[in-house]
């Protein structure tokens, strides 16, 4: 419309400028021409400016001084919350990307000026060596996108003076690049992040070196952690903090102290400055808690501690960051024995111990729970007198004999012999079952070897004891067979006292050597009293069918009478072996009860 009204209005200025002339388009005026003419100073491709003259739904309409409006697409116009940020009136830039489509229609672009302004911009700043400003936008292959108005390209090499493992973390981030490469036609624009820190860091580095001393304290930042330190920029210079320089106390790995960026004052303990390489201390700043280890825990004195670790031989408790104490397993109970320390103790459980040794030269203390606390074989005839009768349970069972708990860590044995008055000896699982409460008696307390001895038959009286007074020479007794040997059969005639019927006192017509055949275990037989020694607890019976044993019977008395001897010797040496055995069997479950503990 607007070249139009220029067209018309040129047209009547030259009819003006002669009133007597007449004009005659078609012969002397092109109008083509004249039109073409009108518009013959736009081009495409271009940025030309332009006024809002209308708001459709779909469009804004754009008067740029052609011979039609332009439109450009709503949505160039939208803010981030959908909002219009454009007004009828308004002047703005466009790129004209063609001057007619197939309607006819000038085509424009908001978007498109914007960014080619941005090209110019950026080029500018590429040939004067400046800086450009950015957010990463997403990660791509070799690097990452970075939105500076337009799309550039930062290489994974350039992001940082080190490599950056997790490029994803840095989306989202502003910082400022430097413009390596720019190639507007190709549309390809590379920065550089690193190049702008190298810059900074050598700035930097220079103000660090100039203050750099042994003894200085200086702040950093942690820039790497290792397994044997981290690594701390000072400010252009990097200075290593060995683990052992971190803490006067324990630590496995510096990870438990530091994270990447943390800013941390630390002391130069080293500078070689032609090398440049810095040595850093933590610990150094503060003092050697051993210093003051002699007078805050002297040797007797009690402490409470946090296990810090466990060891086949030991517990380690730190009793204040930088000082530790070791229990020896030996000296953690009184009544364990200790085959690993984390039977008792957990890391960072709390205990109370008393010093027991100190050696402050070598850092080593010496601590001890069973030193803190009474002994409680010192005070257990008090609660365990001798003779008194218990209830226990039953912690283990051996060949030897059964061990009995009365409280934790106090375990008494009932030896095989103590467990019935009969001479022949049962096994002790006949008598009872791990975990069983039963009742025993105190026999014997040893404090020093840490020994307690029981008794289970001694809970009933000794049938032996009055044995006179119920059996006589020559009564006859009923009993049941309970062993039979090669020279003689057992008989238990009442409980606890057995009697044997050597083999000389069978009847005389039986075979000797198959006895079982005749005397079967369990089997009811009657005998005769021939003999009767309570102290030794050995009582002489006889089968045999040719009289009256025991009475003298003249002449014949004499024969009998060195049979009845004989047998009275293999019965006292088969007793005496018996004994021997027995003797041997107590001080084997001696040592055994000992192992057992």
């Amino acid at each position: 419309m607007a070249a139009e009204e220029t067209l018309e209005q040129t047209l009547s200025q030259e009819q003006n400028a002669d009133p007597n002339s007449t004009v005659f388009l078609e012969d002397e005026v092109d109008f083509a021409t004249l039109y073409e003419n009108s518009v013959s100073g736009f081009k495409e491709f271009q940025i030309v400016k332009g006024t809002v003259v209308d708001i459709k739904k779909d469009f804004v309409i754009v008067d740029i001084g052609f011979k039609s409006e332009g439109q450009i697409d709503v949505h160039e116009f939208m803010g981030s919350n959908d909002e219009l940020k454009v007004a009828i009136g308004d002047e703005i830039e466009v790129f004209l990307e063609a001057v007619e489509d197939s309607d006819g229609i000038v085509v424009l672009s908001k978007e498109k000026a914007e960014k080619l302004r941005i090209w110019e911009q950026v080029g500018r700043v590429f040939e004067e060596g400046g800086t450009v400003e950015g957010v990463i936008a997403s990660r791509i292959k070799g690097g990452l996108s970075v939105d500076i108005g337009i799309k550039a390209f930062l290489p994974g090499s350039q992001v940082d003076l080190r490599p950056v493992r997790n490029l994803d973390k840095l989306i989202g981030e502003r910082f400022e690049f430097k413009i390596l490469k720019f190639n507007q036609k190709r549309g390809n624009i590379v920065l550089s992040r690193r190049a702008l820190l190298e810059v900074d860091r050598e700035e930097r580095r220079k103000k660090t070196l100039a203050i750099l001393n042994e003894g200085v304290l200086i702040k950093g930042f942690v820039k790497n952690i290792t397994d044997y330190g981290v690594f701390i920029d000072l400010g252009g210079v990097d200075g290593l903090l060995h683990i052992t320089d971190m803490t006067w106390g324990r630590i496995v790995h510096p990870s438990e102290m530091f994270n990447i960026g943390d800013e941390v004052e630390v002391m130069v303990l080293k500078f070689d400055r032609q090398e440049e390489k810095v040595s850093l201390g933590l610990k150094q700043k503060f003092p050697n808690p051993w210093d003051a280890v002699e007078q805050k825990y002297p040797v007797g004195s009690r402490i409470n501690g946090r296990i810090v670790s466990l060891t086949d031989y030991g517990a380690f408790v730190e009793l204040e960051e930088g000082v530790e104490g070791l229990i020896h397993v030996s000296e953690m109970s009184w009544t364990r024995k200790v085959r690993h320390p984390s039977k008792l103790f957990t890391i960072n459980q709390t205990v109370e111990a008393m010093v027991k040794d100190l050696d402050v030269e070598r850092k080593r203390i010496s601590l001890s729970i069973k030193d803190a606390e009474p002994n409680p074989w010192e005070t257990i005839h008090l609660r365990y007198p001798v003779g008194s009768v218990v209830t226990g349970k039953v912690r283990n069972i051996t060949d030897f004999g059964i061990f009995v708990g009365l409280e934790e860590g106090i375990d008494g044995l009932v030896h095989i012999s103590d467990l019935s008055w009969s001479q022949r000896q049962r096994k002790p699982s006949a008598f009872a079952k791990k975990g069983d409460d039963i009742d025993v008696k105190i026999l014997h307390i040893d404090p020093a070897k840490e020994r307690l001895s029981l008794g289970i038959k001694q809970l009933s009286d000794d049938p032996w004891k009055d044995l006179e007074d119920k059996v006589h020479i020559n009564d006859e007794v009923s009993g049941r067979v309970v062993n039979v040997t090669e020279f003689g059969v057992f008989v238990e005639v009442t409980d606890g006292v057995e009697g044997l019927v050597h083999i000389s006192e069978l009847d005389d017509n039986l075979p000797k050597d198959n006895l079982e055949q005749f005397y079967p275990v369990g089997s009811e037989i009657k005998a005769k009293v021939i003999k009767i020694d309570v102290d030794e607890r050995r009582l002489a019976l006889s089968l045999s069918r040719g009289g009256d044993v025991g009475v003298d019977v003249g002449s014949g008395g004499e024969s009998l009478k060195g049979v009845l001897a004989g047998a009275e010797e293999v019965v006292a040496a088969v007793e005496k072996v018996a004994a021997e055995r027995l003797a041997k069997a107590k001080a084997q479950a001696e040592a055994k009860e000992e192992d057992a503990k």
